[in-house]
């Protein structure tokens, strides 16, 4: 994939998350997709993270602020809008990736936040 490319695939993930579209997880993440940062596996782990965390926070919307692509993986600075920080007039979350894609797909992600 080229850069351009891998960088659409990671707005693509965040565009599902944003509108809660768990259809979208089996054409973005790999079968066998490891997120280091929740210590989970598989697509199937995705959607029921992305589920719970709707639940909790139904208008939650990240914003990518920055994304850089090179070799195989893609590293993204996001926002996170519509938390609990929001309503106490806190500084929203930031969230920092680091995504490889193998096969057009989200293999891998690794991930660290500020969210309290």
């Amino acid at each position: 994939m080229t850069r351009d490319e891998m960088k659409e695939l990671a707005n693509r993930m965040y565009a599902a998350l944003n509108a809660g579209n768990l259809d979208e997880v089996d054409a973005i993440y790999a079968a066998d997709f490891c997120s280091h940062a929740m210590g989970t596996t598989g697509a199937g782990a995705v959607k029921k993270a992305w589920a719970a965390v709707r639940e909790k926070f139904p208008g939650l919307r990240v914003s990518v602020e920055d994304m850089l692509a090179e070799g195989d993986k893609v590293a993204v600075r996001t926002v996170l809008h519509g938390t609990p920080a929001d309503q106490a007039g806190e500084p929203p979350p930031t969230l920092m990736e680091i995504i490889r894609i193998a096969d057009g797909q989200i293999a891998e992600l690794w991930g660290v936040s500020n969210w309290r």
